[in-house]
């Protein structure tokens, strides 16, 4: 089932959402949930980011400093789905501090849309473009401890007939509070060495409202994707640099031979 392009797409506000137009089907590097496929494009390039795996599970996209991006995403279930987004800690819809009871989009059956700003009215938005961390909404509004995450909450909708409820997500136990306190002093030390979204230039964008009933109170699904400049990934072991492919030693360098060790060659 294909979405016609000029469908626009829905976004929530508390009681309800609205809607942005459709986008094409989603091809390329992705990240997969039981609800949703994941794309970030450089819209300017063209470009489909890829996703880059790290060691602690966390998934990575490199971002192009000063270019401006899209989040592409696709419904792939039978039913609606209310997505509330947030990037840098900030609710792309409200610009509040980003909390599961906020407003956001409505994805209909198998539809695709692409969220590529911050949402200003009905009818426009200023576009999401990587920047300089202290370039970024997020810090020009006092909230910079929370840059280079794109999160994403995926509610179903609740049903008037009795239905089964898929199993309840895994809660993440909450850091004591020592701990998110040092979290947040190191992200805040190092803040001004990574990649931020800034609030970008101003684009059309109509979006109409519609009612969405969440079947429960926490999301079915959370999403976080992250990103951050190339420099700054290979820096961090996230992207492999030049000399993680050519000068570390390897253990088999070549398949084993029969026979047994010779004798090395003359020094004269």
């Amino acid at each position: 089932m294909s979405c016609h392009p000029n469908r626009r797409l829905l976004l929530g506000l508390s009681a309800g959402l609205l809607a942005v137009g459709a986008w094409p089907a989603l091809a390329g590097p992705r990240t997969d949930s039981r609800w949703l496929q994941v794309e970030v494009q450089d819209r300017d390039s063209g470009e489909t980011l890829p996703v880059y795996p790290a060691a602690d599970g966390q998934r990575y996209v490199p971002g192009r400093p000063g270019a401006r991006y899209g989040v592409t995403l696709r419904n792939l279930r039978r039913e609606r789905v209310l997505v509330v987004m947030a990037v840098d800690g900030v609710n792309v819809l409200t610009g509040e501090t980003a909390g599961w009871g906020q407003g956001g989009y409505v994805l209909g059956p198998l539809q695709s849309a692409q969220i590529a700003g911050w949402r200003k009215s009905d009818r426009e938005i200023a576009a999401f473009e990587f920047t300089a961390s202290g370039e970024s909404y997020a810090a020009r509004t006092g909230r910079p401890l929370d840059l280079g995450v794109i999160g994403i909450a995926v509610f179903t909708e609740r049903r008037p007939e009795p239905r089964p409820l898929p199993a309840p997500p895994v809660a993440r136990a909450a850091p004591r509070q020592d701990e998110a306190s040092a979290a947040r002093s190191e992200a805040s030390a190092r803040a001004e060495s990574k990649l931020g979204t800034g609030h970008g230039q101003r684009e059309e964008s109509v979006v109409t409202h519609t009612r969405f009933e969440r079947a429960r109170s926490t999301p079915d699904e959370v999403i976080a994707l992250r990103y951050d400049s190339r420099a700054n990934l290979v820096r961090m072991g996230v992207i492999p640099g030049p000399d993680d492919r050519v000068a570390r030693p390897r253990a088999f360098p070549q398949s084993p031979q029969a026979g047994y060790v010779p004798d090395p060659p003359s020094r004269w």
